[in-house]
């Protein structure tokens, strides 16, 4: 029996119907829409994710304001963004520039408007179960699980891979939620015998391909991070999706799983900052 697939778009729906009802509230109030500053990266697949994000706020009534910086001024750009009153979130694209630290540049970014939980203020808070921001798409992944009522209490967890983007912090969340994790990465030995322990398999170590059947449970959740673009135009997940459809009993696609989420939760953390900003 094929697996469900666990789409995302349902999931943005409703948290989008949720960031309109706010920008709304907030624009009548404020006189301004929420706006968030995304500082390009230093490629075109971080172009086209720019692009992607800028589409969707704009067509919710968000403001985006995009910039670039080399690197010899790129951590001041970020000091000015984080100073700047018309700015309410701040979002770097990555890669980064060369020869521009990511500590460096997380560090610059006022954590009120650190919206992908990258400062580590907000992390620190994360993991103490304190109210911050939460890097997006990790946060994305587990609204895209409680939409579908996948249960996280005593579930036997692994997650793949360990940035401070997406594995730690999921990780963290999941434990949060009574879930049993475990952390494996590119140094994990018999990677696949310890993915095939898992109730719920969380994959985010940006390679391709990575986790094929024989890492994979009967019956168990594969939750696919991966977003891989290839020569061809084709966007792959770090998942052999069409492979493990006949184990797993449900798995995300890529695209259009956990992608569509991660914008939405983008928005959210926006409107959140701007609403903590005109708060004072």
């Amino acid at each position: 029996m094929a697996a469900r697939l666990l789409e995302g778009r349902p999931v943005a729906d409703a948290i989008w119907a949720e960031v309109d009802a706010g920008v709304s509230r907030f624009a009548e109030m404020a006189g301004r829409p929420p706006t968030l500053a995304l500082v390009s990266g230093a490629d075109d697949a971080a172009a086209a994710y720019g692009r992607q994000i800028e589409r969707q706020f704009v067509r919710h009534g968000l403001r985006v304001a995009t910039s670039s910086s080399g690197a010899p001024d790129y951590l001041d750009h970020l000091r000015g963004l984080s100073a700047d009153p018309g700015i309410d979130g701040i979002l770097l694209l990555t890669p980064l520039p060369d020869g521009v630290s990511p500590e460096q540049a997380a560090l610059a970014i006022d954590p009120v408007k650190d919206v992908d939980g990258q400062h580590p203020l907000n992390l620190g808070r994360l993991a103490q179960r304190r109210r911050g921001f939460a890097p997006a798409t990790a946060t994305g992944g587990i609204r895209l699980l409680k939409h579908y009522a996948v249960e996280l209490r005593g579930a036997r967890t692994v997650v793949v891979g360990r940035s401070p983007v997406v594995g730690m912090p999921l990780a963290l969340m999941l434990i949060d939620a009574d879930a049993t994790v475990t952390v494996c990465h590119s140094r994990t030995a018999d990677l696949a015998a310890v993915a095939r322990e898992a109730d719920l398999l969380c994959v985010a170590i940006g390679r391709a391909g990575f986790i094929g059947p024989d890492a994979v449970k009967p019956g168990a959740v594969v939750i696919d991070f991966g977003t891989n673009p290839q020569d061809d135009g084709r966007l792959l997940g770090d998942v052999q999706t069409d492979a493990v459809t006949d184990i797993a009993s449900a798995v995300t696609p890529v695209p259009g799983g956990t992608g569509p989420t991660t914008v939405a939760v983008l928005a959210e953390h926006t409107l959140r900052a701007a609403e903590l900003h005109r708060a004072g």
